[in-house]
Order: C-alpha cells, then structure tokens, then sequence
C-alpha cells in the first residue's frame, strides 16, 4: 500500500481481517492508522451504514488516510489526530456507541523507521528525534542529552530489556560531557562501542534495544498501551473484537497479561469453594497462542517478523 510519500506495508492484514468478523454496518476503530492499510481494508468490508474511524498522532500517517479517503466515497471513514489511549474519549466525543471491532498496530510504523528525517533509525543518518506527534516538547536528543545516568539505565533496562543497560547509559553521559549526541549513527556507533566484544556480533544491531527504550520514552508508548488495554475492551459492544499486533516482547506480554486478567479477573484464593470477589470475566481470549505471521508475509515483509496479533472477545457481561 502506498499513498504519495507514505509507504507502510500493514502486517498480518488478512488475520487482522478475519478475527475482526467485520459486519457491514458495524462500528470499527484503527487506532494506529498509519498509511491506512488495514482502515482501507476494514472500510472495504463495510456497507453505507457501516463507521470506521482511524486515530492517529502522526500528522504524515493523517495526511496519507486524508488522500487514501478522498477514493473513497460513500464511507464513514473518520480521522482523528489523537493518542490510541484516548479510544474512549473520541467514540463519546463522536457519539458513537460502542464499537464492533477494535485494530492497535503498535510500534512504530515503516515510513517512519523509514524517514532518516524522523530519528527512529539506527541504520541510517537523522537527527535524534523519534517523535511519532512532531509537535511534542520531548525528543530523542533530550533524553540522551540531559537524562541521568540513572535514568537512562532504567529506561534501557525496562523498555529495552537491555543486559548492559549500566554501561551504555555511564558511556553516554560521559561522552556527552565532551559533545552533545546529535544524530542517530553517532548515538548507535557509541551505543554499540560501550558493549562487550561478544555482544557487538549478534545478528541484529547492538543498538536496537537502547533505541527502542528512548523512542517507547519520547512517546509514553508503554503509559498508552496500558490505558488501550484497559479501555479498549470496555468500549466494545457484546461480540465485539479487539485485536493488536505486537512488536516486542515488552509489548506482547503487555497484551497478554491484560488479556488474561480480562478473562479470568477472580482474585480469591484457588482454595476457595465459590468466588467472593465479584470480578466478573469481560469475556474471552480467542488466540491461546499469538498468530505469527506465514512464510510468504515474512518474505515480503520483513517488519513482519517479530509480529504477534492476540484477539479478545467481548462478552455481555457489565463490571
């Protein structure tokens, strides 16, 4: 898919599709529109009555779905710049009633890893940006210039799983002293320079992780996940579906967890004969294990390797 200058191939597009159900005059949230792949393939299944609206905070990603909608008339097809964790905010907003079906694609998007431009890159040359809504205060080049040793270490640890977490974020702020981190070659050079010989010759690059730390910072990604899992569900109508795709294993388990509790919330001790806590299930887990993607996608998309998609079911039971 590609419209104008925005490229975004979506991943696990026909599963995305099937474990939606889409009905024809049914209510669906994009709420990582990006090029507007999967909304375009959402939109294509509904009828005149039918409503998709596409959120996203990438005014590029909007601009691409503005031209994409422009093909597409007689749809419902809603745009909205706004954070994926305010889902439940812009349905009230738009007075819409629960949705049918709910897409998150997370992470970050294929035109924008693929933008030197953006900073997101660790393969090619850009400044250390890495704002997915370019209108935010906080950059990459913030965080690696003025952040802590202590809180750079925390971040790559937490939202990088990375094993030399301390090292990096001490080499860091003592060559900083020297020169400010001004572009993103220089950081993953650097990054890449503070690790163990043997760390340096794995097949991915050594600064991938520490990377993905400072980008899930700039953009309070794991602040918004949370708040999607937690009010996304609820903002499904009975049957209604929510499917989300995941990059990283931070993120998967995320999904998982959140899940699982939607599913089997009882908090009393398994000793107990009945349930006394009142915690109801919200409804059920339609993928045990997360759908990876097929050998054709992975070799025509190499984002795809790493995806995971978990379904949940909603079902009529009220909190």
């Amino acid at each position: 898919m590609s419209t104008g200058d925005f490229e975004h191939i979506p991943v696990l597009f026909d599963e995305c599709m099937q474990a939606l159900d889409i009905k024809p005059d049914g209510v669906y949230v994009d709420c990582t529109a990006g090029g507007g792949g999967h909304s375009r393939g959402i939109l294509e299944r509904l009828g005149s009555e039918g409503v998709l609206v596409s959120l996203d905070k990438d005014d590029e990603a909007l601009a691409a779905c503005e031209a994409s909608r422009a093909q597409c008339p007689g749809k419902n097809w809603i745009l909205v710049k706004t954070d994926y964790s305010r889902i439940k905010d812009v349905l009230e907003e738009l007075k819409l009633d629960k949705a049918d079906g709910i897409l998150a694609d997370l992470g970050v998007s294929s035109h924008q890893i693929d933008t030197p431009e953006r900073g997101f890159s660790y393969a090619a040359d850009g400044p250390l940006d890495m704002r997915m809504d370019m209108t935010s205060p906080l950059t990459a080049a913030v965080v690696v210039n003025t952040y802590s040793e202590a809180e750079l270490a925390k971040i790559f640890r937490l939202y990088g799983e990375e094993r030399f977490a301390g090292r990096i974020a001490a080499g860091i702020v003592k060559d900083r002293r020297e020169k400010l981190f001004e572009n993103t070659l220089e950081l993953a050079s650097k990054i890449a320079s503070y690790m163990p010989a043997k760390a340096r010759n794995e097949d991915q690059h050594p600064a991938r992780r520490c990377f993905q730390a400072i980008r899930i910072e700039v953009n309070h990604e794991l602040d918004s996940v949370n708040k999607l899992l937690n009010d996304g569900p609820r903002c499904l109508k009975e049957g209604g579906r929510m499917a989300v795709i995941s990059f990283h294993s931070l993120e998967d388990r995320l999904v998982k967890e959140a899940f699982r509790t939607l599913e089997s919330p009882c908090t009393c001790p398994r000793e107990f004969p009945v349930c006394v806590c009142g915690k109801k299930s919200l409804g059920r887990v339609l993928t045990r294990k997360p759908v990876i993607a097929g050998k054709d996608e992975l070799e025509r998309n190499r984002r795809a390797h790493s995806s995971k998609l978990r379904v949940f079911e909603r079902n009529g039971t009220e909190e």
